[in-house]
């Protein structure tokens, strides 16, 4: 290819548009949506956008630095009049300044970006999504969670009405994390931990770094005792029954493999994995009472249904009845 027929690539300008949402603030279900399609309508296009919010974060961790850095006094020589680059060279050039324009822009962001949220994110059925809070707390959303965030310069709240989510968050003594839910809530200032809240007022948290301390709540409304947990530590509440146990570490990898797409199962009850199934899909998945307790081992992909429904008939004496409404029967196999 000759050089110097290369042209501006309307994919770069997408790909940094793309970054600058994602960094900026949390997309809406609808450019969740576009972004997908941009992703998926070429190969090349995931790459770029990779590359772009490298660029972002690389600027940010160079943040201290850049601001220390003063103006060059010294003007730069001119070429000589002869001496024209070649325009690949131009090409270079020219990026080497949309980047630094681009560095001098995001810097400007930074500087102004206020440490104040307040927005409501919901996940739709079958599909998950991660994003970064204000305060620079990581989360991971599973499909099916509506999460509201309420973070400004003395308070951090979220409220997860429904679904699982696992959080990262950062570490400020002097503004506790709180995530509140329908079963009670955690309490936090900086630690890595996954909390599910179910239908029926029930509540699943699971520690994988450092502690928390998780307030259930009573039948009245009212707080409880609070219950603190460590690392592997699992607490689930149902019918107002409160239980901790500690999880070994495949165990722990096994609670937390939604965040890679996957449901793993070691001897569950099947009425528990279809369960994992209908959170996921947002639709009836059950067993009939002579099947649910059967023993379901195995990893599967959550994206997969009927992979899963497939397979279970392999594994077990049963079989799957699909309704017209999309909801899905497993009951015991009929002899023939």
């Amino acid at each position: 290819m000759n050089p110097s027929t290369l042209r501006h690539d309307p994919a770069d300008e997408q790909a940094s548009l793309w970054a600058a949402r994602l960094e900026g603030s949390v997309l809406t279900a609808e450019q969740r949506i576009a972004l997908d399609a941009w992703l998926e309508a070429d190969s090349s296009h995931r790459a770029l956008l990779s590359r772009y919010c490298q660029f972002s974060a690389d600027l940010e961790q160079q943040m201290p630095l850049l601001a220390g850095i003063r103006e060059l006094s010294a003007e730069p020589q001119p070429a000589p009049a002869t001496a024209q680059p070649h325009p690949w060279l131009r090409r270079s050039l020219m990026a080497g300044a949309a980047l630094s324009a681009a560095a001098a822009v995001a810097l400007v962001v930074w500087l102004e970006r206020p440490q104040v949220q307040d927005a409501r994110i919901v996940t739709p059925s079958g599909q998950r999504q991660s994003l970064t809070l204000v305060d620079s707390t990581q989360v991971d959303l599973n499909a099916g969670t509506r999460l509201d965030v309420a973070i400004n310069g003395s308070t951090r709240h979220v409220r997860l009405g429904a679904g699982e989510a696992f959080f990262h968050v950062s570490k400020d003594a002097s503004r506790p994390f709180i995530v509140e839910t329908p079963a009670g809530s955690v309490r936090v200032t900086g630690t890595q931990f996954n909390v599910r809240t179910e239908a029926h007022g029930a509540l699943v948290v699971t520690v994988a770094e450092g502690s928390v301390q998780v307030r259930p709540g009573d039948a009245g409304g009212r707080a409880a005792t609070p219950v603190a947990l460590t690392v592997h530590d699992q607490l689930v509440v149902r019918g107002g029954v409160v239980s901790v146990q500690t999880l070994s570490s495949a165990a722990l990898d096994n609670a937390l493999a939604w965040r890679q797409g996957q449901a793993v199962f070691d001897g569950v009850p099947l009425a528990d994995a279809l369960a994992q199934f209908a959170r996921y899909h947002g639709r009836a998945i059950t067993a009939t009472p002579e099947a649910a307790a059967l023993p379901v081992g195995g990893r599967f992909s959550l994206d997969d249904l009927d992979g899963f429904l497939s397979t279970l008939p392999e594994v077990l004496p049963v079989q799957a009845t699909r309704r017209p409404d999309g909801s899905v029967e497993v009951a015991l196999r009929v002899q023939r």
